[in-house]
């Protein structure tokens, strides 16, 4: 990572996150709720060649910034995601896949919504 990066990592609010990839996943079933989360990937690096990935805790609210949404989850959390990000990473994929399988097996159901869903016009729980 170079120097750059690190002074905004540092700048950045702990509790913000900004994904290189994201999607919206659409979670139901059993004792589930019906939820909409941000599964957030990003770009593995020299020392994680696989990348990471991290999933929200169910979004509350959604604000849309100049080219990017504002995804606040129950946990406080914000995910800054660029609108011309949406999609995921090849482990991503590998992980959101393993996810839905086995969510499956237990009778709840993982969607992954398209990428020209209106964010604003869902409606989320709010806390």
């Amino acid at each position: 990572m170079s120097f750059a990066g690190l002074i905004k990592m540092k700048l950045q609010n702990p509790n913000e996150y900004t994904p290189n990839k994201w999607v919206v996943v659409k979670i139901e079933g059993g004792e589930f709720p019906l939820t909409y989360k941000v599964f957030a990937n990003w770009h593995g690096g020299y020392m994680d060649s696989s990348g990471s990935w991290k999933l929200n805790s169910g979004i509350t609210k959604v604000t849309k910034a100049k080219k990017h949404y504002n995804f606040r989850g129950f946990s406080g959390s914000v995910y800054k995601c660029h609108e011309n990000a949406y999609g995921m990473t090849c482990y991503g994929l590998t992980v959101i896949d393993n996810i839905i399988n086995k969510s499956k097996e237990a009778g709840v159901t993982v969607e992954i919504l398209p990428n020209d869903t209106h964010w604003l016009d869902l409606k989320y729980d709010e806390e």
